[in-house]
């Protein structure tokens, strides 16, 4: 969906990701790395470097450091062959799903990539099993099968049609066997992969440097010869960076004030910001072990009040919309049941929930935010929730927050009554909002039995090749999240990319799943 491109003048400007308009002169990439390493902003810092570990932003750093069989190149939203040459279901049934790697496949450090190191690495992902780690995208996988050097096979408990879809995430990145064990992380810090790019330095919260890999084998055209991406705790650094040219480009985390100023045609008139469609969303997650927010009339009462308009408006400046489902606009399947169900926000429509569940007196609850995850605003999404809810005199609220790190191992513990997250698809299909969220397993580490969801209606879906005929499984499986109300939904983002105006390809940079293809950025050496 990112295969447009447009003429950027030298004022801000705003590309729409459905135009496609030429006429500005050639611009020629500069790969010699004469004037040093394009260097991108973003406020989403990998968790961890062990692609076994990770369902979460950590993907951005991998998709240009590691290599899947399939992924995306520019323009395609569908899988296509990266370290693979070939793949495809060699069943009826979408049971057995073969793949043929490309001949001679090295890793950055010349081992040897072959069919024993796929199985390796898909085989790890099940034994040491992260909660809340990727282990969840392979519920239907039962075995897999290494015949030869170049062959894999990956035998399905189930019919599953999204599998492609699935082997195309950066949670299924290929490593090294001999550095990455089988029953464990690696724990040195330091990566083996077969990407566009290898990681030559990497600080913690601070930055990654990124050199071009000579043998990588794949479909990336690689535009540069370096990236470093350095991490930023908010927004406001990171765009004073962009305009004090210590950085060349920002992703990921840019805040609602900054994009209105970077729209506007004379504020930073030597930026330029690229507008895509985006599908990541922000919701509430409730934990069914809370005495509070485990009671169903409790989420409902919260689900009647929360006022998405107002968030959307008043904290993110409608850089965001308000969203009435787990499933975002623009997806096949798409519901609004949300607000189907419960209108518009009121107060006495809540109260009513409380009381027909004898709860009379205000409820207390803490919520839970990350402080450096999802942007400059999320502290004051938070305020505004906790305004909006001890407004309605129902509620008592206490706000409390953690870096991303140790937040992610407070919600795995089960620790937090209620808590936000934000989500970055894995792949561009319905099945990705609803599938992460439930089962015993799943992207929150907070078990969520749905079983008419995990054993009726996404295997039924998953059976099917036609992803437009399993539009009333998703549905219904939108609704039963409504009736359980564990997850609240709150609004859908959209993709941001500001770059200096020497910059190009941020037009071509963001993948279906919305990361950024370090490979596309270069230097215009001549308008």
């Amino acid at each position: 969906m990112f295969n447009r491109n447009r003429c950027l003048r030298q004022v801000a400007a705003i590309a729409s990701i459905s135009s496609l308009v030429t006429g500005c002169g050639v611009l020629s990439s500069d790969a010699s790395g004469d004037e040093g390493p394009i260097v991108v902003g973003t406020t989403s810092a990998p968790s961890t470097l062990d692609p076994a570990a990770s369902w979460d932003g950590s993907w951005e750093l991998f998709r240009n450091i590691y290599q899947t069989l399939l992924a995306y190149p520019n323009g395609a939203t569908t899988p296509q062959p990266d370290a693979a040459e070939s793949c495809g279901f060699t069943d009826a049934s979408n049971q057995t799903y073969r793949c043929e790697l490309r001949e001679g496949m090295r890793f950055s450090d010349g081992d040897a990539l072959d069919a024993k190191a796929v199985k390796h690495s898909i085989d790890r992902i099940k034994a040491i099993s992260v909660p809340g780690g990727p282990v969840g995208l392979l519920g239907s996988l039962d075995r897999v099968q290494a015949l030869g050097e170049r062959e894999v096979v990956f035998h399905l408990n189930q019919p599953d049609a999204t599998f492609p879809f699935v082997l195309a995430t950066p949670a299924m990145s290929i490593v090294n066997p001999d550095d990455y064990p089988a029953g464990s992380l690696r724990k040195d810090g330091k990566v083996s992969g077969s990407g566009p790019y290898a990681l030559s330095s990497y600080e913690e919260g601070q930055k990654a440097e990124l050199v071009g890999n000579d043998r990588y084998e794949g479909f990336a055209k690689r535009r540069n010869d370096a990236v470093t991406i350095r991490y930023f705790q908010d927004s406001g650094a990171m765009v004073k960076a962009l305009q004090g040219k210590q950085i060349d480009a920002t992703y990921r985390g840019l805040a609602a004030d900054d994009i209105v100023a970077l729209e506007s045609k004379n504020t930073y008139e030597d930026l330029q910001l690229v507008e895509g469609a985006g599908t990541d969303i922000s919701y509430l997650v409730f934990n069914p072990k809370d005495p509070w927010a485990s009671k169903a009339a409790v989420r409902r009462a919260i689900a009647q009040v929360v006022d998405r308009a107002a968030i959307a408006h008043k904290v993110y400046k409608d850089t965001v919309d308000p969203l009435y489902s787990m499933v975002p606009k623009g997806l096949t399947g798409h519901t609004t049941g949300f607000f189907d169900d419960y209108g518009d926000p009121s107060t006495s429509k809540a109260r009513q929930i409380l009381a027909e569940a004898g709860i009379t007196k205000r409820v207390p609850l803490t919520l839970w935010y990350t402080t450096d995850r999802y942007g400059s605003e999320t502290a004051l999404q938070f305020k505004e929730l906790k305004r909006q809810l001890e407004g309605s005199g129902l509620f008592t609220i206490t706000l409390k927050s953690r870096p991303w790190k140790t937040y992610v191992e407070g919600y795995q513990k089960g620790e937090y009554p209620v808590f936000g997250r934000g989500w970055f698809p894995d792949f561009p299909d319905a099945e990705n909002f609803i599938a992460p969220f439930v089962g015993e397993e799943n992207a929150l580490g907070t078990p969520y039995p749905a079983p008419e969801i995990t054993g009726v209606l996404l295997p039924r879906s998953r059976g099917e090749s036609d992803r437009a005929n399993v539009v009333r499984d998703f549905e219904e499986a939108q609704q039963i999240l409504v009736d359980d109300a564990r997850l609240l939904p709150l609004w859908q983002g959209k993709q941001y990319v500001a770059t200096s105006v020497d910059i190009s390809g941020g037009e071509r940079a963001l993948d279906p799943s919305t990361i950024m293809m370090m490979w596309e950025l270069y230097r215009k050496t001549s308008w």
